[in-house]
């Protein structure tokens, strides 16, 4: 019988006290900071059917998505009827992100606000190869406005995600804007045919990975001319010069409205959060094909890739029901943003593990260490009771193995008298304290 692996599979994670505890210092900056803009929480099932997940993400991201088979009787029922291929037989999946599950919300709850402000932060999967900061399974931390067309909603969930950002400690990053519509003329100036502008969009999205020539390769593979490919970017790159963004929205043609929509929605935003740190630029594309109006994605210095993006995305709703819903929305990857943090150093000192061992003497009896273990949390202490009857090196020793600052020593005497023995482990420090004055002899030396 071969060995069975105790790790996780690739692509996914265990999380131990240290991972856990940075985490929800991270979580509780976004819970706060998405609250303080009126967005309201939203958490949807893992599993949605494959026909709310397909055709919303792209031929490369409906390959991407998790599948889930039939249940065991029914599976072997559509076997025996000679079905189609086991792919074929899945009606299921894991959610890919978390916007369009909340497309299918709004769809289906029609008594929501008429501005429907919402953040959603949970995992997602994806059939993805891993990679360094990024996973098969992972969170996202979104903000949506539903409902309105108006440039205040974006400057609004592009502020929401900088305020998290600075809540956190960073000052050096940015958040790249775009809009479909000036990708799609400048796609079309190219010579490129419109029903071949996704392809290339999800070339033009790896611009930053692979480069400009790794670009250009895979649009050839994709069988579009070279000059196409050429004339595309270089029209990109012109747009990147100071200045061109003001000149195509001052020029009759394709360019101005959408270069218009970017220039209201970048003077909109310079009063918010977002203002030092939003940019215009050209060659930002996103993969995703069910934005139809300014995107945006966040980098930051030194970190391949980036920590989020988002966009607009006025037709996903109305895929599920009949009339249109304008939206848009930011996703932060909560991934990406911890690999920075930790790489950076810039978490605080964060609280892990118990305050206080409780030292039981072998005389003492187990009830009257609970009873006194209790008293001391009801005074906000986190307390551990050593378990095992143990001589007092052994216990000291624990208490340092679990990162335990205090520990608090009961014998007969100490019960006797409603007193503990606290001993600050850094200083060595020891003094008898009545038991319900325990939080002040630690708080006092921590």
């Amino acid at each position: 019988m071969s060995e069975i692996s105790t790790k996780p599979q690739s692509g996914m994670r265990d999380f131990l006290a240290p991972d856990v505890v940075r985490r929800r210092h991270v979580l509780a900056v976004v819970q706060r900071v998405y609250e303080s803009f009126g967005f309201q929480p939203l958490e949807t099932p893992t599993i949605e059917n494959l026909s709310t997940l397909l055709g919303k993400y792209g031929p490369e991201g409906d390959q991407l998505l998790y599948r889930i088979l039939h249940r065991r009787e029914k599976l072997q029922r559509a076997l025996a009827s000679g079905a189609p291929t086991e792919i074929d037989l899945a009606d299921e999946g894991l959610r890919y992100d978390l916007t369009v599950p909340l497309a299918r919300v709004v769809a289906n709850y029609r008594d929501l606000p008429a501005f429907y402000k919402r953040y959603q932060i949970q995992p997602v999967w994806r059939a993805d190869r891993p990679a360094k900061g990024r996973f098969r399974e992972f969170y996202q931390c979104d903000v949506d406005i539903t409902g309105t067309t108006s440039v205040i909603a974006d400057a609004e969930v592009m502020g929401a995600v900088a305020a998290v950002l600075q809540g956190l400690g960073f000052a050096d990053f940015a958040i790249h804007v775009n809009h479909r519509e000036l990708l799609r003329a400048f796609v079309t100036a190219a010579g490129i045919a419109n029903e071949n502008e996704g392809l290339a969009l999800i070339a033009l999205d790896k611009l930053d990975k692979i480069g400009r020539d790794g670009v250009l390769q895979e649009l050839a593979q994709k069988g579009f001319a070279n000059d196409c490919g050429e004339a595309l970017l270089h029209a990109l790159e012109q747009a990147r010069e100071p200045g061109a963004l003001t000149r195509m929205a001052a020029t009759e043609g394709p360019f101005q409205a959408p270069s218009r929509a970017l220039a209201e929605l970048l003077a909109v935003a310079k009063d918010g959060p977002a203002a030092k740190h939003a940019i215009f630029d050209p060659t930002l594309a996103r993969g995703l094909s069910y934005y139809t109006g300014p995107i945006f994605e966040i980098t930051c210095k030194g970190l391949a890739g980036s920590m989020g993006g988002g966009g607009r995305y006025d037709n996903l709703i109305g895929m599920f029901q009949k009339k249109p819903v304008p939206a848009v929305g930011f996703s932060l990857g909560l991934e990406r943003v911890l690999l920075v943090m930790e790489e950076r150093g810039m978490f605080p000192p964060l609280c892990i593990g118990p305050q206080v061992l409780l030292c039981r003497m072998g005389d003492v009896p187990a009830d009257a260490a609970i009873r006194v273990a209790t008293r001391m949390r009801a005074q906000g202490l986190r307390v551990e009771v050593y378990a095992d009857a143990a001589n007092m090196g052994k216990m000291l020793t624990y208490a340092n193995t679990i990162g335990a600052p205090f520990a608090a020593i009961l014998g007969t005497a100490e019960l006797a008298q409603g007193t503990l023995a606290l001993k600050c482990l850094a200083t060595g420090e020891q003094a008898a304290t009545p038991i319900d004055d325990a939080s002040m002899f630690v708080n006092k030396r921590s």
